[in-house]
This record gives structure tokens, C-alpha cells and sequence, in this order.
């Protein structure tokens, strides 16, 4: 679990190719003495699994399906990336609870510059949009921000001066593509909801013919 506070901005060193999957190497700016093989780090949003550490670089492995439905199957050696160790009971909880489970790739679309800060418009998926709600919360690329408005096509969100500062937001332009995860608040009222409703209740294979069959 993460808090979408980014501890620093990594370089992807190296990526190395298997069949299933890939190896990356990525190099932190900051100490990794406290990390251990096994450890969970967000790397742009996405949770890995250190799998190895030395100095201030670690390894990593993604599998195919990280490959597939995030930014990281495009990454590259030289990319700077959003890195965020797992949040420990006791820390403060200065953003919001992040999986590090990547929901779908957005879109930069619109950047503004404004007093107080940029203003990001991210084209989201179509099917994410209905969890994306006007003042909550959407962790972009692993960072945690508040949705300021919403279409039908997507939110735009403010990135205060600090927050570009210490994260690949200063290097984002229009077209560059993000990753997103939603606030998992909402999918699990959704799945609530959609037990307790007719379409479910209609759907459902337990029938009176079910249970007279059954004997009951």
C-alpha cells in the first residue's frame, strides 16, 4: 500500500528482456539502506517486488501483464520515474490510499501554467471516467493528486510548484501518456451496489426452479 507521496525520482538504468516478461534496473537519488529484497516500491504507480539491491540501485522484475496495460511496456533507459516505498503503519497518510495496481494509461491532452501551479488535462479511458469523480482522488504516474473537474472525456488536475519539482511532472508534455489508478473506494461501492440490485438479482442462477429441484 502507498500514500501517492513520491519519495524521489529514479533513472531507469537498464531493461532486460525474458520470456516472461522483463528485468529492470532503475537508480534512486535517495538512500536505499532500509529497502530489502522482497520490498515493494511503486515505480510510476506500478507496485514491484525488489528482487535485487545494490547501493543506490535495485532490480526488479515486470511481468507481461505490467508490460501490457502500463507505461512501462514503452519505457526506455534514461526515463526518469516516480518512486514511492510502501507506506509502514505509523507514517502519516499525506495523500491517499494507492494500490500501485495501474486501472489504464491516460493522456496528457492540455497543460496549463497558472498562478499556484500547472493545470494537467488527462484524457482517461472511457470506462475508468465513471470512478473519477470532482474533488477526489487520482493517483497519476504514482502521485496523488485531487481532481479539480470532469467531462466526459477526462479531469484536469493541479500540480503545486513542490510536486513538479520533485517528480517527472516537470518533464511531461502534451501527447506523453500516464499512468492512472482510481480510488479504490469506488470500485468496491460499485461491486456492492451491483450485488444488491435487480440486474444482479435477475442474473443470479439460483431460481425457484433451482431450489424446488433441490428440494427446497
Amino acid at each position: 500500500m502507498f500514500t501517492g507521496i513520491i519519495e524521489g525520482v529514479g533513472t531507469i538504468r537498464a531493461l532486460k528482456q525474458k520470456d516472461n516478461g522483463a528485468e529492470i534496473e532503475i537508480g534512486c537519488d535517495f538512500d536505499l539502506e532500509r529497502s530489502n529484497v522482497g520490498d515493494s516500491i511503486a515505480v510510476n504507480g506500478c507496485c514491484l517486488t525488489i528482487t535485487s539491491r545494490l547501493g543506490k540501485s535495485f532490480w526488479a522484475d515486470l511481468s507481461i501483464e505490467t508490460l501490457e496495460v502500463t507505461t512501462l511496456g514503452e519505457a526506455e533507459v534514461g526515463d526518469p520515474v516516480n518512486l514511492e516505498r510502501a507506506l509502514q503503519l505509523g507514517q502519516r497518510l499525506g495523500g491517499h490510499l494507492v494500490q500501485g495496481h495501474i486501472d489504464g494509461v491516460g493522456k496528457i491532452k492540455e497543460i496549463k501554467t497558472l498562478p499556484g501551479g500547472v493545470e494537467f488535462f488527462i484524457e482517461i479511458p472511457g470506462n475508468f471516467m465513471r470512478y473519477v469523480v470532482e474533488k477526489g482522488s487520482l493517483a497519476v504516474d504514482g502521485v496523488s493528486l485531487t481532481v479539480n473537474r470532469c467531462d466526459a472525456t477526462g479531469c484536469t488536475v493541479m500540480v503545486v510548484p513542490h510536486t513538479t519539482l520533485k517528480t517527472t511532472f516537470a518533464r511531461l508534455a502534451v501527447g506523453h501518456l500516464v499512468n492512472l489508478e482510481v480510488d479504490i473506494i469506488g470500485k468496491y461501492v460499485e461491486k456492492l451496489t451491483f450485488l444488491d440490485s435487480e440486474q444482479y438479482r435477475k442474473g443470479s442462477q439460483v431460481t425457484k426452479e433451482f431450489l424446488k429441484k433441490h428440494g427446497f
